[in-house]
């Protein structure tokens, strides 16, 4: 898998698993800011200071507001309560345990009270389909990380297909993006002595063969981009030097990444390289031998290929030989036929104006697709046959969200469906394709009585007229009279989706407490497809704002809500999102909580990954370009004289991809303005905030006590 495709989603915070929405992933952090200097000889940001991440006087300031929010926060009397039950409902054995498929196993990465930092452990399909099946330890991530002496947190594995009996284990230092990767053999439980092993660094190793491996990482100076991922793939063979590798390709400095993977489909093996050149554009070629063709898609086209047929998604309208093809479609073509210039397209899928593509997946003979219309699920099968592609419309829930994932899409047409929403415990069938018949396989327990509540979507009008949908998770009793404390939870960027979702977090700590929860499917997401996200991309960004801000007045209007009881939620650019509408709108609030967040837009592109993201938010080196995101970068444009909610910035010493720097610097020029803020700061935990389940139930414990006291 591509750098890219691991991170096209991840904006969206991991620490959202006990939110509302679903997603996921330390270069040393000592020297984190792509910048000459942090000491400011020029005195134009007097708090740059803050950027040193593991600068004594910087963790100084972070252990002294920590102090200062935990005394406050852990102190109020429902506190230690919440807190030990979110950390049942986050340790509870009775989890949905999701596995891959690896050889004839399936595994599955999993936490609990006993497991802090985690377990990797497989167990047969038959197992898995037993209520208590037997699992066989792979990995404990507490006893390694105690024999090395190693703060590790779990970054994933990559097996070597079709056995599954070597594999590439990704292990974090305190849950940054930045990892190490080392070669284990599963059979003997055991790391290979003398196999394949990175440094830590941004980056990705994959398996060509047993003995070859598709490598980018930080090779030395130059090898990384202005982004600060790899931009040189090269092929790595066993017994070598990792110097001595053959190099294959070069991005350049300015793109985003490179990255390369195999389709190991029999009869259909194909190497390819990817150029990212920015999170939305991005050009693919074929190995053939020593040489590289490139795959004549569009750049903002994305293109993966499923047996002899290549699959392309449209991000923008697409005119081949007199015929255009609209933007958001999903396209099929023969993949030899294409390399060789014909171009015969066939639309697999076309959105409406309310409904768009959310995910394709391949089993051994369909592909199944799964669409978003009014912001629900519904899955169509698709099968390929003499050249024909036959459709039908798979029997599955109506209503919540639906998610499919291929147990083996090579040798297997049967596949998981997750079926959750917001009142209803997640549940996890197994189906096969050409068959609606279904076996429920686990589901969550009931977390909370959902009995008393309702789900309900409303739209609000946005500045410019558009309308933006929003749903409304409430007690049934609900008197729209003012007086509700409300939380309005929004992301808005990176064509993300945020869609109905089961969380016993927000069940216990805000349901259960007389809350109101709003979750807003805001323009710059891809609810609605592509249009919906570049809607709000560069000079149209205050759109996402403009929505946000309208479901809040919508709220208001209702009397669902009013400014003294309604607050704001969101994290990473959703932290942003809150920001922005917090300097902008403070009189609609009496509670912020910004985590994770992007706020100084001034300096976003120098720190960590920031440039990675100049194609969603613009360049701010480009006059022209600041001059519109100079309008709502919060850090710019927070003022003393205005009076700002009481808001709680929610960040982690460990990020490598958000700079802590962001929240840091937001909440010391507040404070010096005069403002009442509150700052909590964990020391581990990379962009999810927090590393481990008790992490977990800390940082929510202290969220929802502050929203509670203040909107209550």
């Amino acid at each position: 898998m591509s750098l890219y495709r691991k991170l096209a989603g991840s904006m969206l915070l991991g620490l959202a698993t006990a939110g509302i929405a679903h997603a996921q992933s330390p270069t040393p952090a000592a020297a984190p800011v792509n910048d000459p200097a942090i000491s400011n000889p020029a005195g134009t940001d007097p708090y740059l200071w803050l950027e040193d991440v593991l600068g004594e006087k910087s963790l100084a300031w972070v252990r002294q507001h920590n102090a200062v929010s935990v005394k406050e926060l852990e102190g109020q009397p429902g506190f230690p309560a919440l807190q030990a039950r979110l950390k049942t409902i986050l340790n509870s054995k009775e989890r949905i345990p999701y596995v891959s498929k690896n050889g004839e196993y399936y595994y599955n990465f999993w936490r609990d009270a006993q497991h802090v930092r985690g377990i990797w452990r497989r167990t047969t399909l038959a197992q898995f389909q037993t209520p208590n099946p037997a699992w066989e330890t792979v990995i404990d991530l507490d006893q390694l990380a105690a024999s090395e002496n190693e703060n590790w947190v779990w970054a994933g594995a990559s097996c070597l297909y079709p056995k599954g009996e070597r594999c590439l284990i990704s292990l974090s230092r305190g849950g940054g993006d930045a990892s190490v990767v080392r070669e284990y053999d599963v059979a003997k439980r055991a790391f290979v002595e003398g196999g394949f092993s990175l440094p830590e660094a941004k980056g990705s190793a994959s398996w060509i063969d047993q003995d070859t491996l598709f490598v980018s990482t930080d090779f030395g100076p130059g090898s990384m981009t202005s982004s600060g991922y790899p931009r040189i793939i090269k092929q790595w063979q066993r017994g070598t030097p990792l110097a001595q590798a053959q190099t294959l390709y070069e991005a350049k400095p300015e793109d985003m990444s490179a990255g390369a993977y195999k389709d190991f489909t029999p009869g259909h093996e194909h190497q390819f390289i990817e150029r990212q050149i920015d999170f939305y554009s991005g050009e693919m070629f074929l190995r053939d031998g020593a040489s590289l063709k490139k795959v004549p898609k569009p750049d903002d086209a994305t293109a993966f290929t499923v047996r002899d047929q290549l699959l392309i998604t449209l991000r923008s309208a697409w005119t081949v030989n007199g015929k255009t093809y609209p933007q958001g479609a999903l396209l099929a073509t023969d993949f030899n036929a294409f390399m060789q210039g014909k171009q015969d397209l066939e639309v697999l899928y076309a959105p409406t104006a309310t409904s768009s593509l959310d995910n394709v997946t391949a089993t051994k003979s369909a592909i199944l697709i799964t669409e978003l219309d009014k912001v629900k699920n519904r899955i169509t099968e698709l099968r390929h046959v003499n050249g024909k592609w036959q459709r039908r419309a798979v029997d599955a829930p109506k209503l919540g969200t639906l998610a499919v994932s291929a147990l083996d899409h090579v040798d297997s047409d049967q596949y998981f469906l997750t079926v959750t929403d917001f009142l209803n415990p997640t549940t996890l069938y197994l189906g096969t394709a050409n068959n609606d018949q279904r076996t429920k396989i686990k589901s969550l327990p009931a977390y909370f009585d959902a009995s008393p509540y309702k789900v309900e979507q409303f739209e609000s009008t946005s500045k410019d007229g558009t309308k933006v949908p929003y749903f409304l998770i409430m007690n049934k009793k609900t008197k729209f009279d003012g007086s509700n404390p409300t939380v309005l939870y929004g992301y808005g960027g990176f064509e993300v989706s945020l869609k109905p979702n089961y969380s016993g977090i927000i069940g216990e700590a805000w349901l259960n407490k007389g809350g109101v929860y709003a979750l807003a499917n805001i323009r710059g997401g891809g609810e609605f497809g592509p249009r919906w996200h570049q809607a709000a991309l560069k000079e149209n960004r205050q759109h996402a704002y403009d929505d946000f801000i309208s479901v809040a007045q919508d709220l208001i209007t209702r009397k669902v809500s009013s400014p003294r009881h309604l607050g704001i939620m969101g994290g990473s650019n959703g932290g942003l999102l809150t920001g922005a509408v917090l300097v902008q709108r403070p009189d609609l609030f009496n509670a912020v909580v910004s985590q994770v967040p992007l706020l100084d837009m001034r300096r976003y592109n120098k720190l960590l990954a920031g440039a990675s993201w100049m194609g969603e938010y613009g360049d701010p080196d480009v006059p022209e370009q600041w001059a519109y995101i100079s309008k709502y970068s919060p850090y710019q444009n927070v003022s003393k004289d205005k009076k700002y909610p009481r808001t709680l910035f929610t960040t982690s010493t460990r990020d490598d991809r958000v700079h802590p720097g962001h929240a840091r610097k937001m909440v010391a020029k507040m404070e010096a303005q005069g403002h009442d803020v509150l700052y909590w700061e964990n020391t581990e935990g990379g962009h999810a905030g927090a590393a481990n389940n008790d992490q977990q139930a800390l940082m929510w414990a202290l969220t929802y006590t502050f929203l509670l006291e203040q909107l209550k």
